[in-house]
């Protein structure tokens, strides 16, 4: 929000200074993002008009003009302006005068004499513009100040304003704020209602329900639409930031710029009646202001004529109905608008308008009749014109109604841990202009229709916190007793998990949770995507449903920037539809390239396999005490010889293993990429711990060694051969793994130890020979090994 301060300084009166009333607005939660000071040294500039130009004998760019300046008569100027001409009116800059760091002096250029200068905006430090001298109105007294006559000096505030206070998207909103920092009081409005000059009506009709509850209009005739914006209006939309166009459409922007309240004027004698809000038909299509066609949909709202629509509603007008010089008779419109109706509405058209920005953020229902009657004398002090009647519709159950908030005593005291006395909180609720009733507990407050943002009691602790000054809240340290709460012994942790991934060399990285539908469908990850109603862009249109594509996009990216060995890894939420709100399910993925150790001397260049990842995946099962299988994974971004489905306790958590050639060509990956993926929460589940006590009998070792066929995994051949042994193994190792001769070829040969133990006596030979027969037994039947010889 931009504006004047002394547009502000009428409404609010206060003997801060500039930099107070900076610094004020800043401590209340108004911060000021920029302030532009504007005329503060103008002593000596007044203004001017050019009678006669002549060219310079000696110079082809000068001219040599003869100007009017009032009081001081008649000056000769030597100017190379290239607008100046005779009858314009300009600031001249007399004989003493500093601007910037020249001082005007009586000087001779090119043997012709100059008493002055005639000056550009950028001159003066009024605006950017230096194309030429700045040019004033035609009827400017000559010889006045003209610091007088642009009411300076001035300075332009920008307010970087959060998102729920749109009330102070109008100086009048910012008013109340300063009006109760200060002490001072908020000026009444000049907004008394003008009465009607005649019956010229135009019906309204409401269509939209609770999107459109209130629409107010008016009919004004015999207005001179070719009259100039007063300069102390079109000063201050310029000081506002936005550019004088013509005193019809300047009008309306001054008092939204004042109030808050978007409005809009039409050609009456463009339009037919009745004046009515819809929605817009799929389909429908309506030109708008700045030439755009627009093709609408039911979810737009649209003023329309006679059912043709001629507006959007709380966006933009429409091209066919705009006021013109050629203008007589207007319709001013002044609505309230849900911001629900009007929330995305203008992005969805690649549009960004003032109407829009204060509409989605919620505007005072109570405003839209102010409106019309402030600008209605505005029109008729300046335009002249006859005003007709207000015609208003409202649909009174659909408007917001304020709703009184208890504020409790004992309870601001506890969350601002000071007292702050009744007084001073009565003062700072009435000077926001909200309704205040003490009570034996507190107050009894309802805020003004234009606080979207005050709802609850928290709400009001804020107010009063803000105007108060956080700077008069003490600071204390927060007392009592703080509750140990020790980890639990059934998970491991998340930290441990990235402590343990650090260590062997990877970096955390943190995607967005939104990613490219496209992205999804590369990876065929598409099934239960929940796309946004509202993206922040196309390319962030879907909520993840894995952490894979994001964590081996940005492998991609730095792979892109010279990166020849990348190690990443992420955890975080994935999201799959559903009847109601969205799963949200915690993962950890990991994706890493290049070679399997960073380049040294003490190792020789190995490229990273299956195994190297395997070995970090076991890692992090290790924190938890889990036993993972691998199973043949059949997903179609997974290479099919080299990953795996991983599993716990028989049920499938996750993914690891190499990307499919294909699915790299489309991402456009030159090297081979290994990843994993798993579900949090299974990972990091752990057995509670027992106790054992330790046997006192020694263990006995057997080695075996099997030829195996080569398609037999070592997972199936363990999980028989533990069943086959009973309670007394202890432990089961593959020592050796080993193919080529003395094997048959499409054969294998694994090596593995049995450690056995009994916990009640001393295993002898013939029980060691019963379990070694045992096992050798279920392996040549279930898996057709066989005793290597």
């Amino acid at each position: 929000m931009k504006f004047s301060e002394n547009w502000l300084r009428q409404h609010v009166k206060t003997d801060a200074t500039r930099d107070e009333l900076a610094a004020t607005l800043t401590a209340i939660g108004l911060e000021v993002e920029e302030m532009t000071v504007l005329g503060d040294a103008l002593d000596g500039v007044v203004v001017a008009r050019i009678i006669e130009c002549t060219k310079h004998p000696e110079a082809d760019k000068l001219q040599v003009c003869q100007v009017d300046a009032g009081a001081l008569g008649m000056l000769q100027i030597v100017c190379g302006a290239p607008n100046a001409r005779p009858g314009l009116v300009a600031p001249l800059a007399t004989i003493g005068t500093q601007v910037g760091t020249l001082t005007i002096k009586a000087a001779k250029l090119r043997g012709v004499e100059s008493n002055g200068m005639l000056c550009s905006a950028k001159e003066l430090g009024l605006d950017a513009d230096a194309s030429g001298l700045l040019e004033l109105a035609a009827d400017a007294p000559l010889g006045t100040p003209l610091a007088d006559y642009l009411g300076l000096p001035d300075a332009s505030i920008e307010l970087k304003l959060t998102p729920n206070r749109a009330d102070c998207f109008g100086v009048r909103g910012i008013a109340f704020d300063v009006a109760a920092a200060t002490g001072s009081t908020v000026e009444p409005l000049d907004a008394v209602p003008m009465p009607a000059s005649h019956d010229g009506v135009l019906p309204v009709e409401l269509h939209a329900g609770a999107d459109a509850p209130r629409f107010v209009g008016r009919v004004i005739t015999g207005v001179e639409a070719t009259v100039a914006t007063p300069v102390w209006m079109a000063e201050r939309l310029r000081r506002s930031g936005v550019r004088p166009i013509s005193f019809l459409v300047d009008v309306t922007q001054y008092v939204m710029l004042e109030l808050g309240q978007p409005m809009h004027a039409y050609d009456h004698d463009l339009l037919k009646g009745p004046i009515g809000v819809r929605n817009a038909r799929a389909g429908e299509t309506l030109t708008l202001l700045n030439g755009d066609d627009a093709t609408l949909d039911a979810q737009f709202l649209v003023i329309t004529d006679a059912d043709r629509a001629v507006g959007l509603a709380g966006i933009m007008g429409g091209e066919d109905t705009k006021v013109s010089n050629a203008t007589r008779n207007i319709f001013l419109e002044a609505a309230h608008f849900a911001p629900a109706a009007i929330i995305g509405r203008s992005r969805k058209l690649g549009l960004h308008t003032d109407a829009g920005h204060r509409f989605e953020r919620g505007v005072d229902p109570e405003l839209p009749r102010i409106a019309v009657e402030h600008a209605t004398r505005l029109i008729v002090d300046t335009a002249g014109g006859a005003p007709g009647p207000v015609i208003e519709a409202v649909l009174p159950e659909f408007l917001p109604q304020p709703q009184p908030i208890p504020l409790r005593r004992e309870r601001l005291a506890r969350v601002l841990g000071t007292q702050v006395t009744q007084a001073e909180v009565s003062r700072i609720l009435n000077a926001l202009g909200l309704a205040v009733e003490a009570n034996a507990e507190g107050w009894r407050v309802t805020p003004p229709a234009r606080r979207f943002d005050i709802a609850i009691e928290e709400d009001l602790i804020e107010e009063i916190a803000r105007i108060h000054g956080y700077d008069a809240i003490p600071t204390t340290l927060p007392g009592g007793a703080t509750r140990l709460v020790s980890p639990s012994e059934t998970r491991s942790s998340e930290h441990d998990a990235r402590r343990q991934l650090v260590a062997r060399d990877y970096l955390e990285a943190i995607n967005y949770a939104f990613v490219d539908a496209d992205l999804l469908a590369k990876w065929q990850l598409t099934d239960g995507g929940v796309a946004l109603a509202n993206p922040l862009s196309a390319e962030l249109g879907v909520m993840r449903t894995r952490l894979l594509p994001g964590l081996v996009a940005a492998l991609g990216r730095n792979a892109a920037r010279q990166q020849s060995r990348i190690r990443l890894f992420e955890i975080g939420k994935t999201f799959a539809a559903s009847n109601d709100a969205p799963i949200e399910t915690r993962r950890i993925a990991a994706v890493a390239c290049g070679d399997a150790a960073a380049e040294q001397w003490g190792e020789a260049a190995r490229k990273l396999d299956f195994h190297d990842l395997k070995g970090d995946l076991d890692s992090l099962a290790a924190l938890s005490n889990a036993t993972l299988e691998y199973r043949v994974s059949t997903h179609p971004f997974a290479h099919p010889g080299r990953s795996a489905d991983v599993m716990r306790d028989g049920v499938c958590i996750g993914w690891i293993g190499q990307l499919h050639p294909r699915l790299q060509q489309a991402l456009d990956l030159d090297v081979d990429v290994y990843g994993f993926e798993l579900e949090l929460d299974a990972l990091q589940a752990r057995p509670l711990p027992r106790a054992n006590a330790l046997s006192k009998y020694p263990s006995v070792r057997r080695d075996l060694a099997f030829v195996v066929a080569e398609w037999v995994s070592w997972d199936a051949m363990r999980a028989t051969a533990k069943q086959a042994a009973g309670e007394v193994l202890r432990d089961l190792r593959l020592f050796d793994r080993y193919a080529g001769k003395g094997v048959e070829n499409g054969f294998k040969s694994l090596a593995m130890a049995l450690i056995l133990q009994d916990e009640s006596r001393t295993l002898i030979d013939r029980d060691v020979e019963a379990v070694v027969a045992d096992v050798v037994a279920a392996l040549e039947g279930t898996h057709g090994a066989a005793i290597r010889r």
